[in-house]
């Protein structure tokens, strides 16, 4: 039994996989275009006027951040494009009858949503040494880091598609709600320059956490405790984890 529920997670890896490999110029080079042109303005053009962020170049300071958004925005929309595609061409039922446990469906689009965001992140960690030259504190704050965050995303994709009942229900979370958090999530500034009150409320933006715990794996500086980023991410992934079972096992939105 074990060796057929392997097969079946091996299955929907491979279909994920090739999914988003076979249009790599729609799926992997904008993101890089993207984030190549926020090195080239916001590193080269804004940063030498702003100079040293937290005692390190401004470049460096906001590399980590960029890394960290494009992994985010690609785990999140290939899940949530890839799943709605399925419920929407009727394939997600054939899952659904199958003798499939909900676990493998989970693991398996998680799992190309996880190969995508690293996929980006590498390339676009690639790019980012034509602007500067990066420094690695802690291998292993960057690795579980960017696992964690991905996995997250890539579960909240799911959980956007489930809900999803047009294509247009897709981009509402992705525009109104993980973009500016992103953007307030301390990618571009550190929060030691915002007031007191404004720092309190930042720390309520979760993404300010996994920002702040993959640049301390690249500089060793962050706004908030190791401690506390990995709290977050495990409380996060194991909620969303739960309700996206919770809702493939009642066919919330799958089933016709």
């Amino acid at each position: 039994m074990m060796n057929l529920y392997w097969i079946a997670l091996k299955s929907i890896w491979i279909k994920e996989v090739t999914r988003f490999g076979r249009i790599w110029v729609q799926t992997l080079v904008p993101p890089v275009i993207t984030m190549t042109l926020y090195f080239i303005i916001f590193g080269n053009l804004i940063g030498s006027r702003i100079g040293e962020m937290q005692g390190v170049d401004y470049m460096q300071f906001i590399v980590p951040g960029l890394i960290m958004m494009s992994v985010i925005t690609n785990s999140y929309s290939n899940v949530a494009s890839s799943f709605f595609g399925a419920k929407y061409q009727h394939s997600i039922e054939e899952l659904l009858v199958a003798p499939v446990p909900t676990h493998i469906i989970i693991l398996g689009f998680v799992g190309g949503g996880v190969a995508r965001g690293i996929c980006v992140g590498v390339l676009v960690t690639v790019v980012s040494l034509f602007f500067v030259s990066l420094e690695v504190h802690s291998w292993w704050v960057i690795a579980v880091t960017l696992l964690l965050t991905s996995v997250l995303f890539s579960l909240g994709g799911l959980v956007n598609a489930i809900f999803a009942e047009t294509f247009d229900d897709i981009s509402i979370v992705p525009t109104f709600v993980l973009t500016p958090l992103t953007y307030l999530g301390g990618v571009f500034y550190s929060l030691t320059l915002l007031p007191p009150v404004w720092q309190m409320i930042s720390k309520v933006n979760p993404i300010v956490y996994m920002i702040s715990g993959f640049r301390y794996g690249f500089l060793g500086i962050s706004d908030v405790s190791l401690t506390l980023t990995f709290g977050v991410l495990m409380a996060f992934t194991v909620a969303f984890y739960l309700l996206s079972w919770w809702l493939i096992s009642r066919g919330r939105g799958l089933r016709s």
